[in-house]
C-alpha cells in the first residue's frame, strides 16, 4: 500500500486526492475481507509517506479536490467550474463511470462540451466522491446506499454526508491494520520512509551494476546516511504506531543492492522481499522451481537477513491479467499454477510469494475486485495442498538455510533501476536534486555559522529533501506527467526557501 508525498509542506495544502480516494476505496476494505476468511494470512506493506497523510487528513488536512467539493456549487467561480470538469472524472470509465446513470450522463455532456447547470455541478461533485468508495461500503453503509438510489438532484446536505463518511473511514484503516495484526491473521510490514530507491540514494553509479548501458546524470548522487536515515525512520513510526519493531520490510519498489543490507540489518529488520529477477542474478542461475521457491539468507559481518522472492508470473497474472477474464477462470488457473509447482516439486515444501501493489489493481477488476478476491479466498481456504501464510510466520517454521554471498542490484522491473534513471527527464530530476543536497550538506557543514535571522528551518529542509528523494517522481519522467512534475518541483521549491534561499530559476519551468 503506497502513495507517495502530495502535501505541501509550506502552506499545508494536499496537492492531489489519491490517498484519500484510495483510503475510501482500498485501505480499509481489503483486510476487512479477511474477517469472513479467517484461514486467509497475508502480509501488508504499509509505506510510511501513505500512513502519514492518511494521519493529516484526520487531523483535518485537505487536498484541492476535497475543498472544491465542500464548496457550494452555487457559488464556484469559473475557473473552479473547469477544475471540476477537468478532474471530476479521474475514474475507471467503465467500471466505476458508466455503472452510475448520472454519472455517466455527465460524463457525456462533458465529452460534447454541453453547458453545465449548477445541479450538474453539484451532482458532479457528490458523484466522484461517491463512486469512489468501495462496494463494501456502498453496501454496508445506509447513508450512502440511500443517495445511490436517490441518484441526481443531490442536495449540499447529501454531498456533505459523503464527506463526512469518508473522513470516517480514514479514520478506521491504521486501527483495522492493527487489530488484525494483533490476533495474527497478518503482517505489517514497513517500507523506507519517502519510498525512495535506496540503492541510487547511496550512489546513483550503482544503476550501472543492473544495467551497463543506462547513461548517468551529469552530476553523481551519492548519499548513504539518507538511505539509512529514510529506513530508520521508518522504523521509528511502525514502532509508535504498532508497539513493536516490524520484522519485515518491502524495499520501495522491491530495489536492492548489497549495499543498502547492512542499513536495514542495523534497523533491526528480520527479512525482506524483492523479485524473482534479484534471485537469479544473484545466483548465476537460469530459473528453476527448486532455486524460487525457497527463502534465503543473506550471512554478512553485520549478521544475517533473511531475503524472499517474489513468483514474478503470478503477482503480474494477479496485478495485471485476472481482471479481464471472469473469477471463476482466473481462480482456477491461479490455484492450477500452485498445484503445477507442488508436482514440479513432487509434492515437498514449496514457499511461493505473491507480491504485487495494493491498491491500482483492483479498479480495473469489476466491482472493485470483490468477486475475484472472494472466490480466490475461499477456493484457497478450501484446498488441502494449499496454506496462506505471513512471511513471519513461515520463517518461523522454515528458516532460510541457502546463502546469497552477494545480492545482485535491481528492482521489480526487468531487474534493474531503468524507470527511475537514465531517460533525459529523469536524469535532470536526478541534477536538480544533487545541487539541493549540496546545498544541504553545506548548510550542514555550517550549521553554527548561521543565526535566527537567516530564515533557515534545517528540521523542515531535511523532511523535504527526504521527500525529494522519493521513487515516484522519477518514475514519471518520460511520460509527460503533469502533476508531478510541478509536485517534484514545488517540494524542491521550499527546500530552497526553507534554507533562506531563492529557488533557482530552472525550477520554475517544466522537467
Amino acid at each position: 500500500m503506497h502513495q507517495p508525498y502530495y502535501r505541501d509542506l509550506s502552506s499545508g495544502q494536499i496537492h492531489l486526492p489519491w490517498v484519500r480516494l484510495h483510503g475510501i476505496k482500498d485501505y480499509l476494505d481489503m483486510v476487512k475481507i479477511l474477517g469472513d476468511y479467517p484461514k486467509i494470512h497475508q502480509t501488508f506493506n504499509l509505506v510510511p509517506s501513505l500512513i502519514e497523510q492518511i494521519r493529516a487528513y484526520i487531523d483535518g488536512g485537505q487536498d484541492k479536490f476535497q475543498e472544491l467539493s465542500y464548496k457550494k456549487a452555487q457559488e464556484l467561480n469559473h475557473n473552479e467550474k473547469q477544475f471540476l470538469l477537468d478532474y471530476f472524472f479521474s475514474a475507471h470509465l467503465n467500471n466505476i463511470i458508466s455503472a452510475y446513470p448520472r454519472y455517466y450522463q455527465l460524463y457525456l455532456k462533458k465529452v460534447n462540451n454541453k453547458e453545465f447547470a449548477p445541479q450538474d455541478y453539484l451532482d458532479l461533485q457528490v458523484w466522484f466522491n461517491l463512486a469512489w468508495f468501495d462496494p463494501y461500503f456502498k453496501r454496508s453503509i445506509p447513508e450512502l446506499k440511500k443517495l445511490i438510489a436517490k441518484g441526481r438532484h443531490f442536495s449540499e446536505e447529501d454531498k456533505n454526508t459523503i464527506l463526512d463518511k469518508q473522513l470516517s473511514i480514514l479514520k478506521e484503516i491504521i486501527p483495522a491494520y492493527k487489530e488484525f495484526q494483533e490476533k495474527g491473521q497478518i503482517e505489517v510490514t514497513i517500507s523506507p520512509y519517502y519510498h525512495p530507491i535506496t540503492p541510487l540514494l547511496y550512489n546513483t553509479k550503482i544503476a550501472k551494476e543492473a544495467n551497463k548501458e543506462v547513461r548517468l546524470p551529469k552530476t553523481n548522487f551519492s548519499y548513504p546516511d539518507d538511505a539509512l536515515s529514510q529506513i530508520k525512520q521508518a522504523v521509528k513510526l511502525y514502532q509508535e504506531i504498532f508497539g513493536r519493531t516490524p520484522e519485515g520490510m518491502w524495499p520501495s519498489e522491491e530495489a536492492v543492492s548489497e549495499h543498502i543490507i547492512p542499513f536495514i540489518m542495523d534497523s533491526g529488520i528480520k527479512w525482506i522481499v524483492t523479485d524473482e529477477a534479484i534471485l537469479f542474478k544473484s545466483l548465476k542461475k537460469k530459473r528453476t522451481a527448486q532455486h524460487l521457491y525457497k527463502p534465503y539468507l543473506l550471512k554478512r559481518e553485520k549478521g544475517t537477513l533473511s531475503a524472499i522472492f517474489r513468483d514474478q508470473n503470478l503477482s503480474d497474472l494477479i496485478g495485471f491479467v485476472y481482471h479481464s477474464w471472469n473469477e471463476t477462470t482466473s481462480v482456477s488457473d491461479f490455484t492450477g499454477h500452485l498445484h503445477s509447482i507442488a508436482k514440479n516439486l513432487k509434492n515437498k515444501d514449496a514457499f511461493v510469494v505473491i507480491a504485487m501493489d495494493g491498491e491500482n489493481a483492483w479498479e480495473y477488476y469489476k466491482n472493485d475486485g470483490w468477486d475475484f478476491l472472494s472466490h480466490l479466498y475461499k477456493s484457497l481456504s478450501s484446498d488441502p495442498l494449499i496454506k496462506t501464510v505471513t512471511v513471519s510466520e513461515y520463517l518461523r517454521e522454515n528458516p532460510a538455510r541457502d546463502n546469497i554471498k552477494h545480492l545482485g542490484a535491481g528492482s521489480w522491473i526487468y531487474g534493474n533501476f531503468n524507470k527511475w534513471i537514465g531517460q533525459e527527464q529523469k536524469n535532470m530530476a536526478w541534477e536538480y536534486l544533487s545541487k539541493a543536497r549540496e546545498e544541504l550538506q553545506e548548510l550542514t557543514v555550517n550549521s553554527s555559522q548561521f543565526t535566527a535571522n537567516d530564515n533557515i528551518n534545517i528540521e523542515k529542509a531535511w523532511k523535504q529533501m527526504y521527500i525529494c528523494e522519493g521513487s515516484d517522481w522519477f518514475w514519471w519522467y518520460g511520460d509527460n506527467n503533469h502533476d508531478f512534475d510541478v509536485l517534484f518541483r514545488t517540494h524542491l521549491i521550499n527546500f530552497y526557501k526553507f534554507i533562506g534561499k531563492e529557488p533557482p530559476e530552472y525550477l520554475h519551468k517544466p522537467i
